[in-house]
């Protein structure tokens, strides 16, 4: 992989993601491609990068806490990186937690609300 080069499209269509996302990407400076006239070229750095920031967005991380973690690499090297991910993970994982908990009262409402409107309907003179 050391050798390979995405086009642009080829970048879009590798990580499935339309050209205004991959523009955005760069404007916030989470991606860097090596630029030749109009052309855009990614190497294995902004390939690598992509997939972390699709995994992260993946597991609801902001783009901001993406790219604060992706210089946490560059700054200051990859064990402070690794500990910087763990606390974000656990922070999310509870989050991820607190969102299930709502989902789950919110469905059941939902079917207790559905079960007694088919109760209703069924119901004799309905």
């Amino acid at each position: 992989m050391s050798d390979t080069r995405l086009t642009f499209k080829e970048m879009c269509a590798r990580f499935d993601v339309t050209p205004r996302t991959l523009r955005y990407y760069e404007y916030i400076e989470l991606l860097q491609p090596e630029k030749e006239g109009r052309a855009r070229f990614y190497g294995p750095r902004e390939i690598a990068r992509m997939t972390l920031i699709l995994r992260g967005r993946r597991f609801g991380f902001g783009l901001e806490e993406i790219r604060q973690w992706l210089l946490i690499y560059q700054q200051k090297g990859t064990r402070p990186q690794l500990e910087a991910w763990i606390e974000m993970a656990d922070r999310q994982l509870k989050e991820l937690a607190r969102q299930r908990a709502e989902l789950e009262v919110a469905i059941a409402d939902l079917q207790a609300l559905r079960d007694s409107t088919a109760a209703e309907l069924a119901a004799p003179g309905s």
